[in-house]
């Protein structure tokens, strides 16, 4: 099988919007249109077979962990199955990662630091072992709320922003503590 990446970061037109949201509900990933039509617009790149259909995307969108206090791309990635298994996962990545941290550098100031993943596929997680994956370029940084583990790929020349305000609960209400 032929695939064929294609950027569409920032440039989701209301077709597209409308085959992935139909992409997400035929392979049951997400049923709900709303969440669908939201999640369409963080598309940063998509995946076509040769005869051009849609196999695959990556979504990413704006997220600060509240422990790590600087902001992420919280990225999905997500496969048909007819591309699952071809090894195409990885490189996929890559591009997407690429393509972000292009996006991310021409900003008059950069939103993100990197790539957060929350790896949720079993066999994924069981491949990547390392505390610092060489070939992956994702560092663990602990776990997620669901118990799965988190990883961020940092991208080149990344600096450390202001740490983000966070809020926490003390004696039953938010406060809000900054730098």
């Amino acid at each position: 099988m032929s695939v064929a990446f294609v950027p569409v970061w920032r440039q989701v037109t209301p077709a597209l919007a409308q085959e992935l949201a139909a992409f997400w509900r035929e392979h049951k990933a997400i049923g709900n249109l709303a969440e669908a039509e939201l999640r369409a617009q963080q598309a940063v790149c998509v995946a076509r077979d040769e005869n051009g259909a849609l196999c695959g995307v990556g979504t990413a969108v704006v997220k600060v962990l509240p422990r790590l206090r600087q902001p992420t791309y919280y990225y999905r990635q997500f496969f048909a199955r007819s591309l699952r298994g071809r090894q195409q996962e990885l490189a996929f990545f890559q591009r997407c990662k690429q393509l972000l941290q292009a996006y991310n550098r021409e900003l008059p100031r950069r939103e993100s630091l990197g790539i957060l993943l929350e790896i949720e596929n079993a066999k994924i997680a069981a491949a990547y072992r390392r505390a610092v994956e060489p070939g992956f370029d994702a560092v663990f940084i602990g776990y997620s709320p669901k118990g799965l583990p988190l990883r961020v790929s940092y991208f080149d020349d990344a600096r450390l922003l202001t740490p983000a305000p966070i809020q926490i609960r003390q004696a039953g209400r938010a406060v809000t503590v900054s730098s």
